[in-house]
């Protein structure tokens, strides 16, 4: 540790914090929490308006009857597309907290959600074409990059020990934007109203996001823009293996938000308010619950709750395959929803093992103390963008492979046999990397504790 410093986080003009120290405990608890939890309140804000934007389509399908021309193959590739532009502009977002600052990134790309949701309030209605809703579509996309820069923030402004909690939060504050913008939905639907009454309520939030970031959000000036940083992290074999496990856990969360609906009307024959019923219990609780996923992880270690959460998530998937095969929709929803709320346990698990990993690494290296910790702070950040990006193209891969098991089956069930072997695959990766532990690793991970014996654990 740093000698202990009481200075405050000062400011210049334009919100920037030239001080800040959060692993400095008198720094902390003097001027340091305060600061970090009113930027995280803002910071979810703004990342829950832009998950309902990144999920919007998975909603305005619903509503899109016969008269709009579009085969069920048609909506799957339609939201397969919007979830590969959010997993793209994940990348980019990353950084641009480092050339921007969080607060003015925040405010920018608040703003620009502006773009997919009056555009989305233009073509909503029939005789459009395909193709055109499919660009339309497309700028939803971007909704899904305000995660990345949300959690690269937010990941530099808390100490190592509360990481596991504060990235959960952060997460899932945002994550919860889907069920949100599908009981929103749901009342409208219920109340007669259209597709574009929908979007006419989430134009203004938009503004109201944008106007709060540049009220009350800061920029930390030790964030510089480092691109050694991103090429560090792209060069490491654990943000690729992270990002595969994160596959099997953000992957599910949005694929299944995405496809849920289509599912139960596509396989069950439920009606649009029938699945709008439905459809946002999962996401809801999986998003409530990722919180208790990076807890549980900060205090038994991320690698051991995600081991034991994929073999959950096997299990949920094997009962959903005998679900469907019997026609039993109770069973399907309520495993359905279990599934979820693996998902979102595994989302808190798995980001909490992120800055674990690296800072173990630093000590391995021979770093303490402060050098240390901003040797993990630096890889962790620049990771968190391309973890984040692979794995929302699991996403991608979910809607692809129900698209293809109803094409192909008539049914979801191929598309769940695929996913339990996926989980399978990704027990067995966690297992073998993280919980075998190699000599070498064992012994970087006993540096580690005894360097931050506050932590209870370590990763690498």
């Amino acid at each position: 540790m740093t000698a202990p410093s009481t200075a405050p986080a000062s400011s210049r003009s334009g919100h920037w914090i030239e001080h800040w120290d959060p692993e400095d405990e008198a720094f902390w608890a003097e001027t340091g929490e305060k600061t970090a939890r009113r930027n995280l309140v803002f910071s979810v804000l703004s990342e829950h308006i832009g998950f309902s934007v990144w999920t919007l389509w998975s909603v305005l399908v619903l509503f899109m009857g016969p008269e709009y021309g579009l085969s069920p193959a048609d909506k799957f590739l339609l939201t397969s597309m919007v979830t590969l532009v959010g997993a793209v502009v994940r990348v980019p977002y990353t950084f641009a907290v480092a050339v921007f600052g969080g607060r003015n990134w925040t405010i920018i790309s608040a703003s620009l959600l502006l773009i997919p949701t009056i555009a989305a309030f233009t073509v909503m209605h029939p005789g459009t074409s395909f193709a055109t809703f499919l660009w339309t579509g497309l700028l939803a996309g971007i909704g899904g990059g305000n995660f990345a820069s949300s959690m690269t923030n937010i990941n530099a402004f808390f100490p190592l020990r509360k990481k596991g909690w504060a990235l959960g939060l952060n997460a899932g504050g945002g994550n919860i934007g889907v069920p949100v913008i599908q009981l929103v939905a749901l009342a409208i639907i219920g109340a007669g109203g259209g597709p574009r009454v929908l979007l006419g309520v989430y134009i203004p939030l938009v503004v109201v996001a944008a106007v709060l970031a540049a009220l009350f959000m800061d920029n930390i000036a030790s964030v510089r823009n480092d691109t050694g940083a991103a090429r560090d992290a792209a060069k490491d074999i654990h943000t690729w293996i992270m990002s595969f496990l994160y596959i099997g856990t953000f992957g599910s969360f949005i694929g299944y938000s995405f496809a849920f609906g289509q599912v139960l009307q596509n396989q069950f024959g439920r009606t649009p308010l029938q699945a709008a019923y439905l459809t946002f219990i999962g996401p809801l609780l999986g998003s409530l619950v990722r919180p208790v996923g990076g807890r549980l992880a900060d205090r038994y270690g991320g690698a051991k709750i995600t081991l034991w959460n994929f073999v959950a998530m096997a299990a949920a998937t094997g009962v959903l395959v005998v679900a469907g095969m019997r026609k039993s929709l109770p069973l399907f929803v309520a495993v359905f929803v279990v599934l979820f709320v693996l998902s979102g346990l595994g989302n808190g698990s798995t980001y909490r093992m992120i800055p674990g990993i690296f800072q173990a690494k630093a000590v391995a290296r021979g770093l303490r103390g402060e050098e240390a910790a901003a040797y993990g702070r630096r890889l962790s950040g620049a990771s968190m963008g391309l973890i984040g990006a692979v794995g929302a193209l699991g996403g991608v891969g979910i809607n692809l492979a129900f698209r293809q098991s109803f094409l192909s089956y008539g049914s979801g069930t191929g598309a769940f046999v695929a996913f339990l072997a996926f989980y399978a695959v990704a027990f067995a990766v966690t297992w073998a990397v993280y919980l075998r532990r190699p000599g070498a690793e064992a012994r970087a991970e006993a540096a580690a504790s005894e360097a931050q014996p506050q932590l209870g654990y370590a990763e690498v």
